[in-house]
């Protein structure tokens, strides 16, 4: 249905919603890679809080030294 309509279109028209589309599916596409990284980091820094946790629960926990950041 889409394909009809945009072939029912002048030439310069459907040129111009290509386009569009395709730099909808590029920031589509950058907005999948942006979450599937966040989802792989966010694991990783669950797992870190929980052994960050389980050391100050065992009294090895120190003091952050912001000044060595």
């Amino acid at each position: 249905m889409v394909v009809k309509i945009l072939e029912s279109l002048p030439d310069a028209q459907q040129e111009r919603i290509i386009e569009h589309l395709r730099e909808y599916i590029a920031d589509f596409e950058d907005e999948l890679q942006w979450e599937q990284s966040f989802s792989k980091r966010q694991n990783k820094l669950i797992e870190v809080a929980k052994l960050a946790k389980q050391q100050i629960a065992q009294g090895q926990g120190q003091p952050m030294d912001y000044d060595q950041l």
